[in-house]
């Protein structure tokens, strides 16, 4: 069951997706929070970057790291519109986040068919506005294949 804030702060996430789309990247965004506060935003800018590791989450991360200054973001909760991949999640479980929230599955290359790759305290939700996150994603690609 989605709560209020979930839904909330994964419409802010897709806000930061519609950038990336903007930007002829990946849709997918990423937000930090702490203490129901945004501390850390991205969106993938892997192509304008030139950087294979530019994904929204490490993004965000990164910014939330900065902004508390601290690697460490236990207290925090990362929302992502689509279910990280095995790189993020990697980088999800040296924070130590509370919680990871997530739209869309993503069958492909999502974290979770390569096993338990969070930390052990991290919580994990998904299906949060998993159509709108889902709906963006295809959008694209199907723009891309015509």
């Amino acid at each position: 069951m989605t709560n209020s804030l979930d839904d909330y702060f994964m419409r802010q996430a897709l806000a930061e997706a519609e950038k990336a789309l903007t930007a002829d990247e990946i849709p997918i965004g990423a937000v930090v929070v702490f203490e129901n506060q945004i501390i850390g935003r991205g969106y993938n800018q892997t192509e304008r970057l030139r950087d294979v590791t530019a994904h929204a989450e490490m993004l965000a991360l990164t910014a939330a790291a900065n902004h508390l200054g601290n690697k460490y973001l236990a207290d925090c909760t990362l929302y992502v519109t689509i279910e990280p991949c095995v790189m993020c999640a990697g980088a999800s479980y040296w924070a130590q986040l509370r919680a990871v929230v997530f739209g869309a599955a993503e069958l492909k290359t999502g974290f979770r068919r390569h096993g338990p790759l969070l930390h052990p305290r991290t919580q994990l939700r998904g299906g949060v506005r998993a159509e709108a996150c889902a709906n963006l994603m295809r959008g694209f690609f199907n723009l891309k294949r015509k």
